[in-house]
C-alpha cells in the first residue's frame, strides 16, 4: 500500500482555496479534510505549509519528438521535464515521423508511452487530405482526439482540400483540434520579403510573414465550418487580438461547442523580443505583438479562452542556430509553463485559482478526461505543490528537455515546483526526478 499525506497544504481546486490535509492511497486520493491524522505507521508525511497544492497540471498540445524526430526529445525525456514542471498529463500531436495517420502508427506511439512516460499520455489521430477512413475509426474512449493542420507548421500534414474539411467535420463527433494559419497568405508574405531580403530575411518579420491575416482567415474559417457541420471544434494557439472576436464567454465551458487555447509564449513573449531572443522564440503562429499579447491575456481572463498549454516542441540549438528561414519553428517549454504562469500570479496579472482553471480544470473538461483535473476524493492523485516564495534560475544545468536550452535561460523565476505526484508516486521532488515512469494512458467520458 503506498500512502501519502500532505498536510497543512493552501488546497486550490474549483475557484476556492482552502487550508487543510490531502490522503493518497495507492493511486488515488482517499480523503480530504482541515486536518486528517495519520492512521498507519507506513504512512509518509509531507509538510505543505505556506505552499499551493494544485491538481496536476494538463498540457493539451506537445511535441515529444517519438518516433522518427529522437534526436530532438522522446517521450522519456520530455515527459520528466514536464513532470519536473508541475505537468502530470500531456496530449501529444501527430506530426512525429512516420505522422500518425493510421490507427497501427497511432497504437505503436501507445505503446512506447506505456514504457517510457513518466507522466500520464494521450495520442491526437491525424487528419490527412485522404484518411477519413482511418480517422473514423478513432476510439473516443482512449483516444483525446482528431488533429487537423489548417497550416503545415512542422511536418506534411496540411488538409487543404475544402471538401475534405467538411467530411471530417461531418463525420465525427470526437473534438477536432486545429492549428490555424492560411498558407496562401503566408507564401505571399514570404515571396514579399524575399524580393526584398533574398535568403537574409531578419527573424524580426516572422510575425509579419505568418501574419495576423494569415491566422484569421484560417481561424475564422474553421469556426464558421463548425457552426455550419455542428463539430465540436478546439483552436489551439490563437495568438492574435483580431482572433479573441470569433469566441464567447456568454455559455458555460460544458456548453460550448468551440473552445479556444492560448501558449504560454503567446503571453510571455513579443515581437520586440526578436532582437535578443532570435530564433530561440520562433514559433508558428508567431509571437506577435504587445498589443496582441495584451489582448490574449484579456480574452484569458474573461474566459474567451479557455485552456493554457505549452505546444512543447524542442528542436536542437544547431538547428535553431541555422538562419531564419532555415531555422524550425518551435521550442521547450514543458518544465517551465506553471512557474511562468505563477510569475503572472506575482506580477499581479492572474490569480492562482484561474491559473489552476486554465491549467487543470479546463483541459480536463474540454477532453471529458476521466478522474483527473481536481483535487476530489476517488480522483487519481496527481498532485503537485509549488513553494511560491523560492526563487531559483533557469541554467543549463537544470533544464531537462532533451535539446538542452530553453528561451527562458537566464530567468530568474520566484516560485518553484518541490513535488510532483503521478498516480500517487512522487516522481520529482527537490530538482530530482526518481526513476518512476508513473504515467498511465487517459481514459475519456465519452
Amino acid at each position: 500500500m503506498n500512502r501519502v499525506l500532505i498536510k497543512n497544504a493552501k488546497i486550490v481546486n474549483e475557484g476556492v482555496i482552502f487550508e487543510g490535509d490531502v490522503l493518497i492511497e495507492n493511486d488515488m486520493i482517499v480523503e480530504i479534510a482541515d486536518s486528517i491524522s495519520a492512521k498507519f505507521a507506513d504512512c509518509k508525511i509531507i509538510d505543505a505549509e505556506g505552499n499551493y497544492l494544485m491538481p496536476g497540471a494538463i498540457d493539451d498540445q506537445v511535441h515529444f519528438r517519438e518516433p522518427g524526430l529522437t534526436h530532438k526529445g522522446d517521450i522519456e525525456s520530455e515527459s520528466r521535464a514536464a513532470v519536473a514542471g508541475g505537468i502530470t498529463t500531456y496530449i501529444e500531436q501527430p506530426n512525429t515521423v512516420p505522422n500518425a495517420v493510421t490507427q497501427e502508427i497511432l497504437e505503436q506511439k501507445y505503446q512506447l508511452a506505456a514504457q517510457k512516460s513518466y507522466a500520464n499520455y494521450s495520442f491526437m489521430m491525424g487528419a490527412t487530405n485522404d484518411n477519413l477512413e482511418e480517422v473514423l475509426k478513432t476510439d473516443p474512449k482512449n483516444v483525446a482526439g482528431i488533429k487537423i493542420f489548417l497550416g503545415s507548421s512542422t511536418g506534411n500534414m496540411l488538409v487543404d482540400n475544402e471538401a475534405t474539411l467538411e467530411k471530417i467535420f461531418s463525420s465525427t463527433s470526437l473534438l477536432i483540434a486545429v492549428h490555424c494559419e492560411d498558407e496562401t497568405t503566408i507564401r505571399n508574405n514570404l515571396a514579399a520579403y524575399k524580393e526584398e531580403f533574398g535568403d537574409a530575411i531578419p527573424v524580426t518579420a516572422h510575425h509579419l510573414i505568418r501574419s495576423e491575416e494569415a491566422c484569421y482567415i484560417s481561424s475564422s474559417k474553421a469556426v464558421a465550418l463548425a457552426k455550419k457541420t455542428g463539430a465540436r471544434l478546439h483552436i489551439f494557439h490563437l495568438s492574435t487580438a483580431k482572433e479573441m472576436e470569433l469566441f464567447t464567454n456568454k455559455i458555460p465551458l460544458e456548453e460550448k461547442k468551440i473552445t479556444a487555447e492560448v501558449c504560454v509564449h503567446h503571453l510571455w513573449f513579443t515581437n520586440d523580443d526578436y532582437a535578443t531572443k532570435g530564433n530561440l522564440i520562433k514559433w508558428n503562429p508567431a509571437v506577435k505583438t504587445a498589443k496582441d499579447r495584451d489582448a490574449l491575456w484579456a480574452a484569458l481572463l474573461d474566459d474567451r479562452i479557455d485552456v493554457i498549454a505549452t505546444d512543447h516542441a524542442p528542436h536542437t540549438i544547431e538547428e535553431k542556430s541555422k538562419n531564419y528561414l532555415e531555422a524550425p519553428s518551435g521550442g521547450p517549454l514543458v518544465q517551465h509553463a506553471v512557474v511562468a504562469l505563477f510569475e503572472a500570479f506575482h506580477q499581479g496579472k492572474i490569480s492562482v485559482e484561474k491559473i489552476v482553471e486554465k491549467m487543470c480544470h479546463n483541459p480536463a473538461k474540454i477532453f471529458k478526461i476521466e478522474k483527473r483535473g481536481f483535487i476530489k476524493v476517488g480522483y487519481f492523485a496527481d498532485l503537485v505543490i509549488v513553494n511560491p516564495g523560492l526563487p531559483w534560475s533557469v541554467k543549463k544545468e537544470n533544464i531537462l528537455a532533451k535539446c538542452g536550452w530553453s528561451p527562458f535561460e537566464g530567468f530568474t523565476f520566484k516560485s518553484r515546483i518541490t513535488h510532483t505526484f503521478v498516480n500517487g508516486q512522487l516522481v520529482y521532488n527537490a530538482f530530482k526526478v526518481k526513476d518512476i515512469k508513473a504515467g498511465k494512458r487517459l481514459s475519456f467520458e465519452r
